[in-house]
Order: structure tokens, then sequence, then C-alpha cells
């Protein structure tokens, strides 16, 4: 049974990575507690970094989150610069692999696209696109080891107490960002479509109305008609920035978790390898980089065209059975046998994200006689 002082420690370890690189401005007159234990009364508000999880909340809403940012930011860059790149260099005659891949992607999310949305607007399918790619981006972040990036990160700073989060998925303030951008895009085609009266007589007139020779009574329906319907309007980006977030936090948690049980280390360090500890006894970073290596050449080579797919997928089974083979002598095997089933996690949430804002902007589209 561990220690009172461990169980803390592990307490702080696990909040240290579910805390956001936060940057805002800490109130005059704050306490700062200090690293050696003293206290710094703040003579005026200053903008800084958030050393605490206090200091963050002391910061309020006009705070952010840098990592949140910078990831989402980047990942949103190397998204336009794969598909670009594969676009100016698609060829009829001689295809590459990346180009196939791009074109695998396109075909999937399109059939999406074609299925649900059965309206006219060239805006849809590159959104489409777009959300299922950079979700599916953002959420993959979870599958790189929890304590890799952020231990990095705090070398090259020369800050121990820096927080750095690497998947902008468990951040709701990512997901609820995307889903309320979705939502404002819903009240602008509702509008365009329907017409502003049309679009207020949506909300009163359902899905409570009277028959035609009690007209009248509809006045009396509408306050619980626009109530029923808004809770409903709003309810749909809630719904669909939480679940995105939930899922995420939840695989994040777990890897945390397992990371925890199986490393080996003391607790008062940050120097666990995320996916495992190689033997239950010591942590073995060269042996993920070398796996990491030999799946990413495997996948580079079917790009390429230098390797069949079929030949791809029977060498890829092959070194995931080795890597988790060898994973059986010690933790690993928890951590492989999670990330197998994450993967399919991140997919399915990056698809459930797509498909729900595509057939939201065709209830934007659509109007109550055609669904009648």
């Amino acid at each position: 049974m561990a220690s009172e002082s461990e169980a803390l420690t592990a307490t702080g370890y696990i909040q240290h990575h579910l805390q956001n690189m936060t940057f805002g401005k800490l109130p005059a007159g704050y306490h700062r507690h200090n690293a050696d234990g003293t206290e710094t009364v703040l003579e005026k508000a200053t903008w800084t970094l958030a050393h605490t999880s206090e200091e963050a909340a002391a910061m309020g809403f006009n705070a952010v989150h840098l990592d949140t940012l910078g990831w989402s930011l980047a990942l949103g860059i190397l998204f336009c610069f794969i598909f670009g790149r594969a676009a100016k260099r698609a060829s009829i005659d001689k295809p590459t692999g990346l180009q196939s891949f791009v074109e695998l992607v396109f075909e999937f999310v399109n059939k999406i696209v074609i299925d649900t949305f059965h309206y006219k607007n060239r805006l849809v399918g590159p959104m489409a696109l777009t959300i299922f790619v950079w979700v599916f981006l953002m959420n993959f972040m979870d599958l790189v080891p929890v304590d890799w990036l952020p231990t990095l990160a705090m070398k090259i700073s020369g800050d121990d107490h820096l927080f750095f989060k690497v998947v902008p998925t468990t951040d709701p303030n990512a997901t609820l960002g995307m889903a309320f951008t979705v939502f404002m895009l819903m009240i602008i085609f509702s509008v365009k479509e329907k017409g502003l009266l049309g679009f207020i007589k949506e909300l009163t007139c359902h899905p409570f109305f009277a028959p035609k020779k009690f007209w009248y009574a509809n006045f009396f329906l509408v306050p619980a008609n626009t109530l029923l319907e808004t809770v409903a309007l709003i309810a749909k980006p809630i719904s669909l920035g939480l679940r995105l977030f939930g899922n995420l936090y939840a695989g994040e948690m777990i890897f945390i978790l397992i990371a925890l049980i199986f490393s080996g280390m003391a607790f008062s360090s940050f120097t666990a390898a995320g996916f495992a500890s190689f033997f239950a006894g010591s942590v073995n970073v060269i042996y993920w980089l070398f796996a990491l290596v030999v799946i990413v050449m495997t996948l580079w080579l079917n790009l390429k065209g230098k390797l069949s797919s079929g030949k791809a997928y029977l060498l890829l089974l092959i070194e995931l059975l080795f890597i988790g083979g060898l994973s059986l002598l010690g933790g690993g095997l928890a951590h492989f046998g999670w990330l197998v089933l994450h993967v399919l996690v991140i997919t399915i949430q990056a698809l459930v994200f797509t498909v729900l804002t595509t057939v939201y902007m065709a209830m934007a589209h659509a109007k109550h006689d055609e669904e009648h």
C-alpha cells in the first residue's frame, strides 16, 4: 500500500498532466507562492504563466491556454500542408501513396456528406473534411506517451512547474469552441434558407400547433414552443463539444493511471514513460522509439508506393504482434492494449463529430413542411 506522501504526490502528478499551460493576468494583491516556500504579494496586475491551478483560476475568463492554441494551430497547418502537397502533385498516370491516402480519406468523407446532406452548399463538403482530419489529428496526440513532450518542454524552458497538455481535444475550450462555431453556422444558414421570419416561426410554432379552425390557440402555445425549441437548439453544440471532450479526457486519464501503476518510478518525479515500463522495472524509451520508427517507416514505404497495401498490412500486423509480445514481459501490455483500443476511439470520435456536424447543417437547410 502506498504511503500517504506517495498518494499525494501521485495525485499531484495526475493534476499536473491535466492542467493546461495558462497565460493570463493575476490581479493586484494576489498572494503568489514561490518554489522556495516564500510568498509574494503582487503590487499590480501582472501578465504571467500560471504555475498552479489556483493561479490559473485566479486569472479568470481572459486567460488563454497556450498549449491548446499552439497544438491546434500546428496540427491544422500540418493538415493543410499534407493535403495541399498531395493536391499539387496529384497525377492520374502515376498516383503516389500519399495521393491514394488523401483520396481515400476524401472519398470516405464525401460519402458521408452525400448520404447525409441533400442540399446545395459548397461549404459543407470542405468543412466536413476539415473537421474529420483536424479532429483526428488532435485526438491522435493522445497516443503520444504522456510524459515525453511535457518533460521535453520542461527541459527546454528550464521550468519544473511548467504545465503542457498536448491533446487539444481534452480541453473543453477547444471542443466547445468548434461546437459553437458549428452552432453559429447553423443559425446563419437557417436564416439564409428560411428567412428571418421563417426561422422565428420554426422556433415558436413547433412542435405544438393547433388545427386551423382553432388558429388563435397558437398564441398560447408560443411560450412553450419557444422554450422547448430553444433548449433543443442550444443543447446541440453543448452535447457535440462535451461528447468529444469527455471521451478524450477519459482516455488521457486512463493512460496516466496506467503509467502510474506500471512505471516503477518514484512518484515524486515526472520521468516515467507514458507507454510502458519495459520488464516492469525500468523505463526503456529507446524500445518504444524504435517500435514507433519501424511502424512509421512501414507506412511511409506504403505511401511512397514501394510497398503494396497487402504487404504493408501484413507487416504492420507482425510488427504490432511483436511489440505487444515483448510488452507482455512487462507492464507495457496494459498500455499496448489500451493503445490499440484507443486508436478506434479517436477515429470514431472524429467520425461522430463530422457526421453530427453534417446532420446539423442538413437540419439548418430543411424546412418543417419538407420533414412532414
